[in-house]
């Protein structure tokens, strides 16, 4: 039998198959595009709007630029910030749940039990079947606690890097998102027209990253592309309008 990482054992023909013959095209870095998706998401839309409504308060080109890149860098701030204490949070969530089940299976393992013959029930599995599964799992605690995270409360381990890389993450995507609708005011003087480039700059970088975002989350990306340009779009158009009004 071969002995895999956590200790527990394969038979050699499964093992073979899995090895030679099995290849599963799992997209597994959810974490880290979720990440990119708020930080580019947010960095190509708020800027954008901001550069709009100065434009239409008929700032010039250098104030719209100076606000703008002001305002990326705080933005790039509290976003990061706020990916790391969203990680922080789901970290110090996880490591409560995991010593208040340590506490139960110590204190009430008949109650545990039963909970793994009620899971494992609810899959179809017939007491015959499970009584073994559950004996098992009593005879290594771990493995019955890591059982107990995962299939009675949902809970996988966390990266303990994970709330430092969200943070850069975030904070590097929101960067980048917002340097797009400012590039166009670094090229013209006058902001009436530098907000006709920053428009048209980006609502096709926001159909570029639109289009991206549905390929990667499974989603049609054709109607995320054209979803994420709306958005942008109308963001922009409030601002820039509001601005107007206001002037007036």
């Amino acid at each position: 039998m071969a002995a895999n990482e956590e200790g527990t054992t394969v038979d050699p023909e499964k093992q073979k198959l899995l090895i030679s013959q099995h290849k599963e095209k799992h997209f597994t870095a959810g974490e880290i595009v979720r990440d990119i998706i708020i930080g580019v998401s947010d960095g190509l839309t708020v800027p954008f709007a901001l550069a709009a409504g100065l434009s239409g308060a008929n700032a010039t080109s250098s104030i719209v630029l100076t606000a703008g890149i002001a305002e990326v860098a705080a933005g790039a701030i509290s976003m990061g910030l706020g990916g790391y204490l969203a990680a922080k949070s789901e970290a110090d969530h996880y490591l409560r749940e995991l010593r208040r089940e340590q506490e139960e299976i110590i204190a009430v393992p008949e109650t545990e039990a039963a909970e793994v013959a009620e899971i494992l029930a609810e899959y179809g599995i017939e007491p015959h079947e499970y009584n073994p599964v559950v004996n098992a799992l009593r005879r290594n605690p771990q493995a019955w606690l890591d059982f107990m995270m995962k299939f009675e409360l949902g809970l996988e381990k966390p990266d303990p890097k994970r709330a430092y890389q969200s943070a850069i993450t975030i904070a590097v995507a929101y960067i980048l998102g917002g340097m797009v609708p400012l590039i166009p005011y670094v090229f013209f003087e006058k902001a009436t027209e530098a907000v006709v480039a920053s428009v048209v700059v980006t609502l096709a970088a926001l159909m570029i990253f639109g289009y991206a975002k549905g390929y990667f989350t499974g989603s049609r990306p054709l109607v995320s592309a054209f979803q994420t340009a709306l958005i942008g779009a109308i963001a922009s158009a409030a601002a820039y309008g509001m601005a107007k009004a206001i002037q007036h």
